[in-house]
């Protein structure tokens, strides 16, 4: 929903009526990740998306459908033989869609979430989608501090600990940036195998299922130095939807006008910039250091490295690299943490320019974040999405230098 946010924020304003589709399960080669979202207002007004197009229509007429019956809807489009390029998904993939009608100012954890995922405020959404019929639909956000909306179906005793258990667990995904499902027995206790097989524990053996989704600020990526390869890079890092800043300690090359798509350009020397942004960098941060110089260089990979972000990738000759890691062993970084440094960065596509070199280094960052293995699609015959069977990262840290 945070693609679309400013759109569902001046329909809630307003008044009017609308439906969220939201995927909230994804299985095989499916064109898009949880949590993306298509909305229709009473007007059949549609922003977003679900698939990419090839279950866009399906996913607006139950849209439609869920504004007129009032009723929350879950529903499953996978391939298709009779039928592949009418609602099927002709990519092979499955995807799980929730279809919510909205209308402003009945749930209170709606309202909420929409206002705060308009405004930037961090918020984990959490919705049943599956579960008992009273449950459907319903709706809490969770911030860091409170939370809005209640499960107000099954009876006091049966949703008060179902509520505490789901604030709980939103409130640690929102912490750690993630978005999925959890699966909650109807006492709040967590679903496992043997819980469910439990015949005996009567009621308590029903689940519930919710879909959280986490809206963080977006990740960071930090350039280091103003050079016009730089430029490239901030481009880039703004398409690939990551807040950009440049740093670089000489005035006359870090400036506005020369990186006018750079969400901020700071003058200051690189390591001295990283040590002030320590309670502002997680694990999703993406380091791009582009000085090769030496006097920059060193200083902030030395701080770096030791840090548990998300990428961190210095410019240089192979010989800049073997001289950067002798003076970085000199300083006491071990093999292990100097191990982290991708150098030269960026995949090798032989590329010459600086868009060509930044999408080399983009492409780098994608398949370091994704586990792609930087070979051509057409080399394999594998899965073409390595992150769906990854464990989930763990969450944003705030570090703190002595």
């Amino acid at each position: 929903m945070q693609d679309i946010a400013e759109q569902l924020r001046d329909w809630h304003a307003s008044g009017r009526r609308f439906a969220v589709a939201t995927v909230v399960g994804v299985s095989g080669s499916a064109p898009r990740d949880p949590g993306a979202a298509l909305a229709v207002d009473a007007a059949g007004e549609a922003v977003g998306s679900v698939s990419g197009g090839c279950v866009e229509g399906a996913v607006y007429e139950l849209c439609r459908e869920a504004m007129e019956s009032g009723e929350p809807v879950l529903q499953r489009f996978g391939y298709s033989d009779e039928d592949a390029f009418a609602v099927g998904l002709t990519c092979g993939g499955i995807l799980d869609v929730f279809v919510q009608p909205v209308v402003p100012g009945t749930d209170p954890g709606l309202d909420a979430g929409i206002a705060y995922i308009a405004s930037g405020t961090p918020v984990a959404l959490a919705r049943v989608v599956d579960g008992p019929a009273g449950l459907l639909g319903a709706t809490v956000a969770v911030t860091g501090g409170a939370h809005h909306g209640t499960l107000s179906t099954g009876g006091p005793t049966l949703t008060a600990g179902l509520e505490r258990s789901l604030v709980a667990e939103a409130r640690a995904m929102l912490d750690a940036g993630r978005t999925g499902k959890v699966v909650l027995a109807l006492d709040g206790r967590p679903c496992t195998p043997a819980l469910q097989a439990d015949e005996s524990a009567g009621a308590a053996a029903g689940t519930v299922t919710f879909f959280v989704e986490s809206y963080v600020p977006k990740p960071r990526m930090l350039v280091f130095g103003a050079i016009d390869f730089a430029a490239a890079v901030v481009r880039i890092g703004r398409f690939l939807g990551y807040r950009v800043t440049v740093c670089d300690a000489r005035p006359v090359f870090a400036t506005a006008r020369r990186f006018p798509e750079a969400d901020e350009v700071v003058v200051d020397w690189p390591h001295r910039y990283l040590d002030s942004q320590l309670d502002r960098i997680d694990g999703r941060t993406v380091l791009c250091v582009l000085t090769h110089d030496a006097k920059f260089d060193i200083p902030l990979l030395e701080r770096a490295l030791r840090l548990p972000v998300g990428f961190v990738g210095a410019m240089g000759s192979r010989r800049t690299h073997l001289d950067r890691n002798a003076r970085l062993r000199e300083v006491g970084l071990t093999e292990a943490e100097i191990a982290r440094l991708r150098s030269p960065i960026g995949l090798d596509l032989g590329a010459r320019t600086p868009e060509e070199t930044a999408v080399a280094v983009a492409a780098e960052i994608v398949a370091s974040r994704r586990g792609g293995g930087c070979l051509p699609l057409s080399a394999g015959t594998g899965p073409i999405h390595h992150d769906l069977d990854r464990p989930a990262p763990s969450g944003p840290a705030v570090f703190r230098v002595a």
